[in-house]
């Protein structure tokens, strides 16, 4: 029968087996006497039992003489206790734990776990991660898998416990995964491309970044149709530009440079008017606003004739869908173009990109995109060349903590003045951007940070907005707080991205939104690395609706694949994009269905629908709309929100009560942040 004992307070536990069985379990205390080191006190008991008996000592020496003797750790007294008595010994790795509860597991490289000073087996790390969990009765099952694998990975609990003790944070103990950078490979100069020498001294730009590279050796230059998807700051911006102004300066017409959001327009456009002054007339399209006010137009030229115009979809769209003329296009880019997959705008930018293909038969589309899932079958569907660079200029950290919605902001604001205090190796300190899922949590995020944090919305005028992009990227700031609705069109230098919330309003975000969000962390013309933190609510909702609990979706945002690009459209935004081609087509039915074969998505056959009300007049292969029709088509709805326009007009003689019924559904849009 062999023996193992265990240092234990001022004692020692001795287990005596054989076959891996446990037959017995004593304790023995030492004392030191004129012959050397010798049992003092000597009880035994049965395993499972909590009753000891006491032992003649002899009986101990006898019984570690006939087995082999194992020692869990080094003890002098003990050791010298043995050797005075010359039994031989050895070392072995066993579970402390599972030997206090008379159990024997042996320890190896691939089952240990780090807890403390002290190494356990599997089964009792995750009794004690149980235990430090059980404060969190929220947690859903998923997630509770999720932090056992993590343990298993890490094989550290104290690493893994980190996740949710923000108070004791320590950012190397939750990193959740990284995303290396990808070493830059040999591209060529700007001069060596057959590019107009203006253009290529007009632009600060001498080499080609990796992206810019690929889709120069796509066709780029040569008038191919692309689609661009590489990570955030890979260049995309400028491959549009070198082909737009290309053909622009070439005579093959003017630049169409659309983006889904106003303050992304205003941007594009001060750059553009800088950089391109001397070159082209640049304009900027955004439609028009419902406050049409000094404070929320910014100043700038609107000449639809310019060289360059920069446009925003619904901007450019309302040209066409009033029946006006866009002449002269050479080049179209369509930035963010994954927004095909936007519930409520998807739609609207499939129909414009069809009917600028309609006007512009002969016209060089560009798309670009961060994010956008199966682009292969996309670029198909759109008629493009793939160009695709997944590798990130610069190293992605993405870290994931579980905190109680109290501790969030004291999170935050540790997380932002810590990486603030930080100076890249390009001279830059490190800023953030908090994502959150309402512009009052952006105010309640931003008071409480202080004088160095903003909030950033849609509900602040332009020239507010201008005002915190200037201060931020001057490095005056060190956080912008924002919704997760403007996601695409925050283009701020930033090393790091804190997710306070993971919802648009009370829509859980997509895998897509998610990494477009993710990929503002870190720009290689700025930074060494960027830095994603989530912070998950366990049980944490803003839907009753939704079962998921942010924890959970935290997870499933992280392991996530995004999907084809492949929406279907319903009666409402089918009857509008419906409408707004047969502007476009003039009436000839032939047209109107090229058009619609054109989109990316799937129309309901809306024909019977608007028949039926009255909308269209078919005759002979020309289709006319109706006064309700054009109505439809200028103001972007479809034909159920036109039933009830009728209905209300029917019904009430305030316009007032009208417009708060019809716009009744803002409330939810204040809710998704916009």
């Amino acid at each position: 029968m062999s023996a193992i004992i265990l240092p234990w307070k001022k004692t020692y536990r001795i287990l005596f087996f054989d076959d891996r069985r446990i037959r017995h379990v004593g304790t023995v205390s030492l004392a030191r006497t004129t012959r050397g080191i010798r049992p003092d006190e000597f009880m035994v008991r049965k395993p499972g039992t909590s009753h000891p008996k006491k032992t003649p000592t002899k009986d101990l020496l006898v019984a570690l003489r006939q087995g082999d003797v194992y020692l869990t750790q080094h003890d002098a007294a003990f050791e010298e206790f043995l050797e005075n008595l010359q039994i031989p010994y050895s070392f072995v790795d066993i579970c402390r734990i599972c030997l206090l509860e008379d159990r024997i597991t042996q320890l190896s490289k691939e089952t240990r776990i780090r807890c403390g000073r002290e190494l356990i087996c599997p089964d009792c790390a995750k009794k004690e991660l149980s235990r430090e969990l059980s404060h969190l009765r929220k947690l859903g099952k998923k997630t509770r898998a999720h932090i056992e694998d993590l343990l298993m990975e890490h094989r550290d609990l104290e690493a893994v416990l980190a996740i949710i003790q923000p108070e004791s944070l320590d950012m190397k103990k939750t990193l959740f995964d990284r995303v290396d950078a990808h070493p830059v490979s040999d591209t060529q100069r700007l001069e060596e491309l057959p590019l107009p020498r203006e253009f290529v001294d007009a632009v600060s730009v001498t080499t080609l970044m990796p992206a810019q590279q690929l889709a120069v050796e796509s066709g780029l230059l040569y008038g191919k149709h692309l689609l661009i998807v590489a990570a955030t700051a890979s260049g995309k911006t400028f491959i549009g530009e070198m082909a737009g102004l290309k053909n622009l300066l070439e005579g093959r017409g003017r630049l169409l440079f659309l983006v889904p959001l106003v303050a992304l327009a205003n941007q594009k456009y001060e750059r553009f008017s800088e950089t391109y002054k001397n070159l082209a007339r640049v304009s900027i399209s955004t439609g028009v606003s419902r406050l049409n006010l000094p404070e929320t137009r910014s100043p700038a030229r609107r000449d639809a004739g310019s060289d360059i115009i920069i446009g925003t979809y619904e901007g450019v769209d309302n040209i066409l869908r009033r029946g006006r003329q866009l002449r002269n296009i050479g080049t179209v880019v369509i930035d963010e173009v994954q927004m095909l997959e936007d519930p409520e705008r998807g739609h609207r930018l499939d129909g414009m990109i069809a009917r600028l293909k309609q006007i512009a038969p002969k016209t060089q589309f560009i798309y670009l995109s961060a994010t956008i899932g199966a682009p292969h079958i996309l670029a198909k569907k759109l008629n493009a060349n793939l160009v695709t660079y997944a590798e990130r200029p610069v190293s992605l950290d993405r870290h994931l903590l579980f905190v109680e919605r109290d501790a969030k902001i004291p999170t935050i604001k540790r997380l932002i003045f810590e990486e603030f205090g930080k100076i890249s190796s390009k001279g830059f300190k490190g800023q953030t951007i908090v994502f959150t899922n309402a512009r009052s949590r952006c105010h309640q995020i931003a008071d409480a940070i202080g004088p160095r944090a903003a909030p950033y919305h849609a509900g602040l005028t332009a020239q507010e907005r201008r005002d915190i992009e200037s201060r931020f990227t001057k490095g005056k700031l060190a956080a912008v707080v924002t919704t997760a609705a403007l996601a695409a069109g925050v283009d701020f230098p930033a090393s790091q991205v804190i997710f306070d919330a993971l919802a648009m309003g009370i829509e859980w975000l997509t895998v897509q939104e998610f990494h477009q969000m993710i990929g503002r962390a870190g720009r290689p013309d700025f930074h060494d690395a960027g830095r994603v933190v989530i912070l998950a609510e366990p049980g944490g909702s803003y839907s009753r609706e939704s079962k998921a609990t942010e924890e959970e979706v935290a997870i499933n945002l992280l392991r996530g694949v995004m999907e084809e690009v492949a929406p279907v459209y319903g009666m409402e935004e089918s009857s509008e994009e419906y409408a707004a081609n047969a502007v476009v087509a003039r009436g000839i039915e032939q047209d109107l269905e090229s058009m619609n074969e054109r989109m990316v998505g799937t129309l309901e056959d809306a024909i019977p629908e608007m028949e039926k009300y009255r909308l269209i007049h078919r005759k002979g292969g020309v289709i006319e709309l109706s006064p309700f029709g054009r109505v439809m088509a200028e103001h972007f709805i479809g034909v159920e929100r036109l039933k009830r326009i009728r209905s209300l007009v029917r019904e009430e003689d305030d316009p007032l009560m009208i417009l708060a019924d019809l716009e009744c559904r803002t409330d939810e849009d204040e809710q998704k942040g916009r």
